[in-house]
């Protein structure tokens, strides 16, 4: 189903959107909109499920063991010394 909308645009838009049909791209100045507004939704549910991500890890890692600065370094230097290791690094 399609709804009729009525919006503005800045001169700038409307030049945009103009050239991008004349260009062939798009079949209308209401094509380029409805593409607008479909990237727009896919850009907010991505970032809804980033954020959603986010909050679960954080999530997870308050309930986790908490590691002090000393061990968190001491751990992160093992890590770098084994990459370097398995690519033929020196340490």
């Amino acid at each position: 189903m399609t709804v009729k909308s009525s919006i503005s645009l800045t001169d700038e838009q409307h030049a945009f959107a103009r050239m991008l049909v004349e260009a062939g791209r798009y079949s209308s100045i209401s094509a380029v909109l409805q593409r607008g507004v479909d990237l727009l939704r896919q850009r907010v549910n991505a970032e809804d499920l980033e954020t959603e991500a986010l909050r679960e890890l954080l999530a997870s890692r308050r309930k986790g063991e908490f590691l002090g600065a000393d061990r968190m370094d001491a751990r992160l230097a093992g890590m770098i010394s084994e990459k370097r290791r398995a690519h033929g690094l020196s340490s």
